[in-house]
Formats: structure tokens, sequence, C-alpha cells
């Protein structure tokens, strides 16, 4: 990494470092150090005001070494009992994907692949990623459509999928990247695989962001890093080209949910889409006026017409040098100090 991009990313990612230089723990370390009494068939809603106090005690410091059952256990249960009636992300199909297939595709979870992987942001690399199958997007340009749309790859055993985090870990993983296709439908075995995993290593949430208020809350002080995608801000094109219904009004509520989230950091990804840039100046305003201009960000500009992208003639082309100059002009209109662009 570039000695100024070094710069940038540190300034604007304190927590993710320090959990690399060892000065810090990743979140979910300090959830098992968080003592939380439970029984697994409670009813929901004292489990939830269980959890209530638990991520109060998470925030006030009140950790304990020799813990039975702790918050991420709690967390997990509560998951794992969300899939019989599904709300992880906005879309609340309900369905029962303990028997059923969902609306992302997801029934259990399977891993399309895993590995050590050099393409992310700088101070990403190496990130070891994983892919799951599954997406509750219906992007026509999907560049992972081949997992993102289908039902492919292996069911690994979360103990088994710890154990190699742990040895990719030693082999240098900065860090464990949950993306797909999308990681929320599989929250319940994500969870489940943190309980499995004792190695200091930041997570990273690699995500449309398209979660429901639960989901959201399930991930507060499990999330060292919100790798997140924002990428309409008009909800007709968002309907148009990703399927996503009332877009807008979700991404400003989780995005200033995770803002809220015990040490949570963001840097966030905008793929700039031919055509447009009023949704590329829109969000860019809105992330400088709530989240901050500090914030790490990456405006993209890999668009390529993957996918359906041939059936939309707006979109079927990649960027023209004129959109990639406007998009670098609006980073520096807004004041953007830590972003990458291109």
């Amino acid at each position: 990494m570039l000695e100024r991009d070094a710069i940038k990313a540190r300034k604007a990612l304190p927590h993710y470092f320090n959990i690399l230089e060892g000065r810090e723990k990743p979140n979910f370390h300090l959830l098992k150090m968080i003592p939380v009494k439970f029984e697994p068939d409670m009813d929901m809603k004292l489990l939830w005001d269980l959890h209530k106090v638990g991520m109060e005690m998470l925030k006030k410091g009140e950790f304990e070494s020799e813990v039975d059952n702790n918050l991420l256990d709690l967390k997990a249960t509560i998951a794992k009992r969300m899939l019989k009636r599904c709300e992880l992300c906005e879309f609340k199909c309900g369905i029962n994907r303990e028997k059923e297939i969902g609306y992302c595709r997801v029934k259990e979870t399977r891993i399309a692949t895993a590995f050590l992987h050099m393409g992310e942001e700088p101070e990403l690399v190496p990130s070891y990623t994983i892919f799951f199958s599954g997406c509750n997007f219906r992007c026509v340009f999907c560049q992972n459509w081949d997992i993102s749309q289908y039902r492919v790859g292996e069911i690994v055993p979360a103990a088994t999928l710890a154990k190699k985090i742990e040895r990719a870990y030693y082999l240098g993983a900065k860090n464990v990247n949950f993306v797909g296709g999308e990681p929320t439908p599989n929250i319940p075995y994500i969870l489940e695989l943190l309980n499995h995993l004792n190695i200091p290593i930041p997570i990273i949430w690699n995500s449309n962001m398209y979660l429901s208020v639960e989901g959201m809350k399930l991930l507060d002080g499990v999330v060292d890093l919100y790798l997140a995608d924002f990428k309409w801000f008009y909800n007709k094109n968002a309907l148009k080209y990703s399927k996503a219904l009332n877009y807008w009004d979700v991404m400003v509520r989780n995005f200033l949910l995770a803002k809220a989230h015990y040490k949570s950091e963001f840097l966030i990804r905008h793929l700039v889409v031919p055509g447009h840039l009023k949704d590329t100046e829109k969000i860019l305003r809105w992330i400088a006026d709530n989240i901050g201009k500090e914030v790490r960000i990456n405006v993209m500009f890999q668009y390529r017409p993957e996918f359906r992208a041939s059936r939309y003639p707006e979109i079927n082309r990649t960027l023209t040098v004129e959109e990639m100059g406007r998009a670098k002009e609006l980073v520096e209109k807004y004041g953007f100090e830590n972003a990458l662009v291109g």
C-alpha cells in the first residue's frame, strides 16, 4: 500500500488497525466476555430483552474472564430462532428456512468459495474472503451472478470453516471478509462460526446493507468494519436494476444504525453506474453530511455490463471518460479526506 493511502486508511480506520497491531481485540472476542443467562427455548421477546441488557453491559465494558453463556451465544440463538420465520433482511419473506428456500435463495448456508483475496482495498489485503451463494437482491448487472442468483457451493460445518480461517490467519490473512452473494441470510451460520473462532482477526461485513432492524441488532458488537455497498439514491433505480423496495430509506436507516454500533467503522463502496451520476452525487452528499467527510470511501469505476445488463440499453456499456471525471469532481466537491477513486 502506498504511504499516502496507508495514512488515509489509518486515519479513517483506527479500530481496525489497532486490532491488526494487537492493541485492541476484535469485537466478537468481547462478546464472549459478557455473561448472559438464558435458555434457548425462552420467549423471543425475553431473549431480545436480555440482548438489550447484554449490549448495555458491552458498552459499559462489564467483562468477565470466565463465562458460561455469553452475549455471542445469545445472538446465535436468536438468529437461529429467526430462521423459522425469516426476517433477517428487509424483505422479511417470513419463510421457514429450516424447511424451505427463502427469497434470498438460501436455505442452509452454502460456501461458493473461500480464499486469500488480493483484489480488495489496499488496507484489507490479503483478506480471507468467504463467498456465500444466494442474495436478496437481483442486480441486473451483477458481476457475481453465478453465485448470487443460484444455489451453488458446498455445505461446510461452521467448526470446519473456523479452522480454515485460523489457517489463513497464520498464513497472513489480515481479516475475515464475509461476502457473497450476500452474507445477511447467513447470519445464524456466521455467529455460530465465530463461537468456534479464537484468533484475533477483524470481522468485515461486505454487504448490500439491506438488513432488517433485527438483523442490524444482531450485528451490533460483531462487526469491526462495514465494507458497505451504497448504490442508489433514487428508489425507482433501485427497484428497476436491483429489485430492491424502498431502498433509500432502508439504507439511510441502516447506515445510521451501523454508525452507532459498538466500535464499528466504515469503508463505503459506491459503484458508479453509467448514466446515473445524479445517484452518485446525492449519495456522496448524504455520506459527507451524515457519516462524515473523514470516512473511508471507494468510488469505483469497475462497472461492466454483466448478467442481464444487455436488456437495459442505458446501462449496457462501461463508463465514459467524462463520467469518471465528474465522479472525481464530486468526491472533491464534498470534501472527502480519505477517499479511493477509480
